[in-house]
């Protein structure tokens, strides 16, 4: 086999396995159904539960009183509300969250500071250990820099009404959503996943995830279903599946927003995104056999392995990308149709996808035209670190929990994450995107220019966002 023809296929393998999971995205599209109507459902005073909110915080200074003046403001009847503040903090967050919880229990409201000797388990650890103490037969959690709203308990309590019901999980709204191109790209992912794969789950009686906040959980489900457990860095998406697997349902509250922060800078992001990405291969690895053996339907089983094995298009997306620029001289080699409907389903179908998530939340045809193609950019350029994380997953060393700093309403006394080596990594592809053009201009190419640009600008952006911040921190 020459070079040419190794290239060509190679690159033809790749693009199948995206136009794979470009069809299942088109699936979702087909089901997807969003009511405007709102049912906003209350639990009556006389069904009323006993619920424990639990706020797990690590050094989160500028944040901390923020969320616990939000959920001490939770419409819900004091006598049968608690407030556990896990914190595992080593900076002035604990001074700030003692104070806020002393003027809380000044007004009746039962809300204590719960802090561990050691870190054990990160934030599953801090769960589990309020969860030992925990009174209610409920119990919510919100990350550090969410704002829920006050009727949030009276919205989210009702399905559990249904004694097979174990969670009921919110949408997220984003405070800082239109601060920079960066936070609106970042956005828009997110409304894809809240919007349209949350919705058609859901509806569809598939399995869906806890995303760690923003969710209420039936506390014998959590028991029932072997506790949080800290061996992969995504706790909620294990602890998740194998409640479900245990037979509880799961409500998705689409109407119901709770609003945070979305990271302002890249590294944070990368962050982020690295746990996510790595955290979802550690579960599939660690669930895949479990769920197939299941008694769950087929059709169950592989939306579950088609939502775990998602990350895995990362490194299928840098493998097309550095593939790509050397496909150009071998057009002659692929099948004009079969290579145009394998580029429209990895390409179209994304477009499709969150234009149809942000059409359903109501933004407009120019704010679409700019968040969207944005947002596939931001993930383009987002492939070569999410492939290490990808890698990373699939080995035995769970890895150690990072959590994304949150800036809050004090941005000069905000958290940072290191870059990291080699940043901007990233400038590099983007380079090799540059010949590409040229090659494709040199040759006539035309066709392939929209996508030689999107992927040029994918990688120049995130390259650029990470030597600025690199800059910054140095």
């Amino acid at each position: 086999m020459d070079v040419g023809t190794l290239i060509a296929n190679s690159y033809l393998v790749a693009l199948a396995l995206l136009g794979v999971y470009g069809a299942h995205r088109l699936t979702h599209l087909a089901r997807f159904r969003w009511q405007r109507a709102e049912e906003r459902e209350t639990v009556e005073p006389s069904s009323t539960p006993f619920v424990t909110v639990q706020l797990p915080v690590y050094n989160e200074r500028t944040v901390v009183a923020r969320l616990i003046r939000a959920a001490g403001a939770l419409d819900w009847p004091a006598d049968r509300l608690e407030i556990q503040v896990l914190d595992d903090s080593t900076d002035e967050t604990t001074e700030t969250a003692e104070r806020e919880v002393a003027t809380l229990r000044e007004r009746g409201i039962d809300a204590r500071v719960l802090r561990r000797e050691d870190r054990i388990g990160f934030k599953a650890g801090a769960l589990d250990h309020g969860l030992t103490r925990a009174r209610g037969e409920l119990v919510c959690v919100f990350d550090a820099d969410f704002v829920p709203p006050a009727d949030f308990l009276r919205r989210t309590t009702a399905p559990f009404t249904n004694p097979r019901v174990g969670m009921v999980q919110a949408r997220w709204g984003h405070l800082n959503r239109d601060e920079s191109a960066l936070t609106r790209a970042q956005s828009t992912l997110l409304d894809g996943h809240f919007v349209v794969e949350h919705k058609v789950r859901s509806d569809s009686g598939l399995f869906f995830n806890f995303n760690g906040t923003a969710g209420v959980w039936r506390k014998r489900a959590i028991e029932d279903a072997g506790g949080w457990q800290h061996d992969t860095l995504t706790e909620d998406l294990d602890l998740s599946y194998r409640a479900q697997l245990t037979g509880w349902k799961f409500v998705y509250a689409p109407f119901v927003v709770a609003n945070a922060e979305v990271p302002p800078d890249i590294a944070a992001f990368k962050s982020q995104q690295r746990r996510w990405a790595k955290g979802s291969v550690q579960v599939l690895r660690k669930l895949a056999w479990r769920i197939l053996a299941s008694r769950e339907p087929l059709r169950v089983k592989l939306e579950a392995m088609a939502h775990l094995s998602g990350n895995v298009g990362y490194p299928l997306v840098l493998l097309l990308a550095l593939l790509l620029p050397l496909s150009i001289s071998e057009q002659e080699r692929f099948g004009g149709w079969a290579h145009l409907v394998m580029f429209c389903l990895c390409t179209v179908s994304v477009i499709l996808f969150y234009d149809r998530g942000q059409r359903a939340l109501g933004r407009s045809f120019a704010e679409r035209l700019r968040d969207v193609p944005a947002a596939m950019s931001l993930g383009i350029g987002m492939c070569v670190s999410q492939t290490r994380a990808v890698l990373e997953g699939f080995l035995p060393d769970p890895g150690t929990f990072v959590r994304t700093p949150k800036r809050g309403d004090a941005p000069g006394r905000g958290y940072r994450v290191a870059v990291g080596r080699l940043p901007g990594l990233e400038l590099l592809v983007a380079a090799w995107f540059v010949w590409a053009l040229v090659q494709a201009t040199r040759l006539g190419h035309w066709g392939v220019m929209p996508f030689l640009l999107l992927f040029f600008t994918g990688f120049a952006w995130v390259g650029v966002l990470s030597i600025r911040e690199w800059s910054r921190q140095g």
